[in-house]
């Protein structure tokens, strides 16, 4: 059996950890919110609370970066019921790719539509300040494109479909909304738009990849902050 299959998740394993979350709560979450580096408080804002620690998650991975609290909080945010993870899992960590998204395969077995991702990333970009939030209207897989991808090898149409499209992958009009409300708390002079891209890591990426970075058109990149920049953002 080659290395590809070994790593595959069967879709009984993400509806065992689906089915035993829904029978620990009393709803659906509708909306999904992986909290990156230090956003952790996040979940803070969830009224009735109700947190499960991944270890005691059944099939879940487990986190091991400094400061990824390592679990799940279940709540209501403004009358909507949501999910958030502190924590989240990386390939640098030794997961597979499967392994990483793991979460949101169970997510969407659980009933979740909308799913707001965020992280601390590094810039590459002109124009851009430390502090900045950048709105992702685009992203370069640089993993995937060496055929490095969590949808690699048998295809389960329960999930979608075999040849996704990604020419509409990030929902134009929650980004359109997240540039209106930023308007109306006067925010909007530190809030861009732009391309991400996700790298290996662990490591920061050498002056030399980050030239190469900003020429393909890249805003801010994953993993590490680029070396020889200051300038730092908040991506979702």
């Amino acid at each position: 059996m080659s290395n590809i299959c070994k790593e595959q998740i069967c879709y009984e394993t993400y509806k065992e950890t689906a089915d035993w979350l829904l029978s620990k709560i009393s709803y659906r979450p509708k909306v999904a919110i992986i909290c990156g580096s230090g956003l952790g408080m996040l979940a803070d804002a969830l009224t009735n609370p109700k947190i499960f620690k991944y270890a005691d998650v059944p099939n879940f991975p487990q986190s091991t970066v400094k400061g990824h609290a390592g679990q799940l909080v279940f709540g209501e945010l403004n009358g909507k019921t949501c999910v958030c993870m502190q924590g989240r899992f990386h390939m640098f960590e030794g997961y597979p790719l499967t392994k990483v998204t793991f979460p949101v395969r169970v997510f969407r077995l659980m009933g979740v539509e909308v799913m707001i991702v965020t992280n601390a990333a590094g810039s590459v970009a002109d124009g851009y300040n430390t502090g900045d939030i950048m709105i992702i209207k685009d992203h370069i897989n640089m993993p995937g494109l060496i055929g490095l991808h969590p949808l690699i090898g048998p295809n389960d149409e329960r999930f979608g479909t075999r040849f996704p499209s990604m020419s509409d992958a990030y929902d134009k009009s929650l980004g359109k909304l997240a540039m209106e409300i930023g308007k109306e708390l006067k925010c909007s002079n530190y809030i861009k738009e732009g391309v991400y891209c996700m790298v290996g890591g662990p490591n920061f990426e050498t002056i030399a990849e980050a030239r190469l970075l900003h020429i393909l058109g890249v805003d801010a990149v994953d993993a590490a902050r680029p070396a020889e920049s200051s300038q730092q953002l908040l991506a979702f």
